[in-house]
């Protein structure tokens, strides 16, 4: 099978990635594809680089595929999101959620949990829906949640 994305790589390329994996240093996916540009400048079979590299077919495809449309850097790195995702709990929600958790529980219970503080959040219709884990990250980045740090 023709492979529709051939990696040639440069002399200074070839030498910047062989450094880049004899450091040792960098996140573990920079260097995993380090190694497969190497491998598939050496003109090795994408399975038999997806074996030797110990990673799946199809991102050997994709680290291909990237090197050859958008160069060595952009092959190396992850992927940015095109768009950052909007949050769900702005300045207003969040005064509302600090404001229940800080209010008394519902009856029967001894404290808020996440689930009871998003359902609440929903049922006085502050959001259409929202998760616990949404709710554990907005009160996280006050003194609230859990895993915050407190002073004191």
């Amino acid at each position: 099978m023709n492979k529709k994305y051939i990696v040639t790589l440069t002399d200074s390329e070839r030498a910047e990635l062989r450094k880049l994996i004899s450091s040792g240093k960098g996140a573990a996916r920079r260097l995993t594809h380090a190694r497969v540009l190497l491998k598939a400048d050496q003109g090795l079979t994408d399975d038999r680089i997806a074996s030797e590299v110990e990673v799946g077919v199809a991102t050997v495809e994709r680290v291909r595929k990237r090197f050859v449309e958008e160069g060595l850097t952009a092959s190396l790195d992850p992927r940015r999101p095109d768009k950052p995702r909007e949050r769900k709990i702005d300045g207003e929600v969040e005064a509302h959620l600090i404001a229940l958790a800080c209010s008394t529980p519902p009856k029967g219970k001894a404290r808020w949990t996440l689930r009871l503080l998003a359902n609440k959040l929903v049922e006085l219709e502050h959001l259409p829906e929202v998760s616990h884990e949404t709710v554990r990250r907005a009160l996280k980045q006050t003194s609230l949640g859990p895993g915050a740090s407190r002073s004191g």
